[in-house]
């Protein structure tokens, strides 16, 4: 039986350890997803905004076709100017402001040697010249480089905005970390990685619940053998502070909104931004400990402690307790801080408190996202955001609230063990 228990421990803490290892990575690689994926480096993002724009500009001017309506008009826009033009430059000649000898001159040659009328019956031929001037590959080609040339000069604006010159450093250093090099190839393999730790933590997650299900059993098998008892207890034991270690340093819980899609059209060309993260975290029961307990604030170093003294060393010193208390001599497991903490320090510890909590955050999180995010969903005609969110519990979660559970049964089972259960007993009612 030792050496079963003793094999099903050793499994235990290894998966223990590979689920706290894989949960840290994951709560990594899902940072850096949602960092790279933010909203700010996406659909508020200069720079992404260039990119798409410059697409814009080479199609919309490349394959500029106009139609015989939109050649007329144009022909008659163009007549327009000339002929406003040709009477702009008569009347600065013929009317000069001072009636100086190269005024008169001036005038003289205009009206004997330019015929204005006959200039003007030209301006058809001269705006169908132009037109078909536009009209060509060679022209839109330039066009087009006018217009890139210009939209280049944002670079310069870019350069000056320190934000946007740490965000762009800041990208290239994640991608020559993940040895990618554009947007799409990262989010690919950020996403196998994540699918291939999901499935392995809910292995190991699985194969620790499997092992408590066994402890559980040899208890039933040997409740009558009373010189297995201590044994079992200190196994037992062992398994409660893994279950503990892994549920209180392993994320329980997510909280992930993001815009799924927006798309929307502009000048003709479809604009669409996909997986826009508005809100990241993911934290565990240390984790939520560190930050409070590190802020500046005394209401949140306080909440912080308790946090601590309550949830996390209580449940430690309850457990050291019991095992004192049962294998321990009578004067010592007759001391009074270890029968506190073996017998009556349960309606002070907060473990099943912070579970029902986090569960309670994760209902309420869950219930306020889904409200938020459905008022983004705006499905039009020129525009159609689908917001969505992955709020969700954590294998963490599934090994804190086993430990809970599996140390409700140690104290059960203890009470009915203890060598001194008849004196617990009614000190306890007492």
């Amino acid at each position: 039986m030792i050496l079963v228990l003793a094999a099903v421990l050793i499994a235990q803490a290894y998966s223990g350890y590979q689920l706290h290892h894989l949960s840290q990575k994951q709560q990594v690689l899902k940072k850096d997803y949602a960092e790279m994926n933010n909203i700010n480096l996406g659909l508020f993002s200069i720079s992404q905004w260039q990119d798409k724009i410059q697409t814009i500009i080479v199609r919309q001017t490349r394959n500029l076709q106009l139609t015989p309506a939109q050649k007329k008009a144009l022909q008659k826009e163009i007549e327009g100017v000339i002929i406003a033009l040709i009477d702009k430059a008569e009347n600065l000649v013929t009317k000069p402001k001072k009636k100086s000898l190269r005024g008169k001159i001036a005038k003289f040659a205009v009206k004997n040697f330019i015929d204005v009328d006959t200039l003007k019956k030209k301006v058809p031929g001269i705006a169908h010249t132009i037109i078909g001037k536009i009209d060509n590959p060679k022209a839109k080609r330039q066009l087009s480089a006018m217009a890139l040339e210009k939209l280049d000069e944002l670079d310069e604006i870019e350069s000056i905005d320190s934000t946007l010159t740490v965000n762009a450093k800041k990208v290239h250093k994640t991608y020559q970390q993940y040895g990618v090099t554009n947007s799409a190839a990262f989010n690919q393999k950020i996403k196998g990685e994540l699918k291939s730790i999901n499935r392995a933590t809910y292995n190991y997650c699985a194969a620790m619940l499997v092992g408590i299900v066994l402890f559980l059993v040899a208890w039933g098998i040997f409740r009558k053998q009373k010189g297995l008892y201590a044994t079992l207890f200190i196994l037992s034991l062992v398994m409660a502070f893994i279950l503990l270690a892994v549920g209180l340093t392993a994320a329980m819980i997510e909280v992930d909104a993001r815009i799924g899609a927006i798309d929307f059209t502009l000048l003709g060309q479809d604009i669409t931004f996909r997986d826009q993260v508005l809100f990241f975290q993911s934290k565990s029961i240390l984790d939520v400990v560190t930050i409070l307990i590190s802020g500046s604030a005394i209401d949140s170093i306080l909440v912080g402690v308790l946090i601590l003294i309550f949830s996390i060393l209580f449940p430690v010193m309850k457990l050291s307790s019991t095992g004192i208390h049962l294998l321990g001599r009578k004067k010592l497991a007759e001391n009074k801080f270890i029968k506190y903490f073996a017998f009556q320090s349960g309606k002070w510890s907060m473990a099943d408190v912070i579970v029902i909590a986090i569960l309670m955050a994760y209902i309420g999180l869950n219930g306020l996202l889904e409200a938020q995010l459905a008022r983004l969903n705006i499905p039009v005609q020129s525009l159609t955001i689908i917001s969505t969110h992955n709020t969700a519990l954590q294998p963490g979660y599934l090994i804190f609230i086993a430990f809970v559970l599996f140390g409700l049964v140690l104290s059960t089972i203890l009470k009915s063990i203890s060598p001194h259960n008849s004196d617990s007993t009614s000190n306890e009612k007492h």
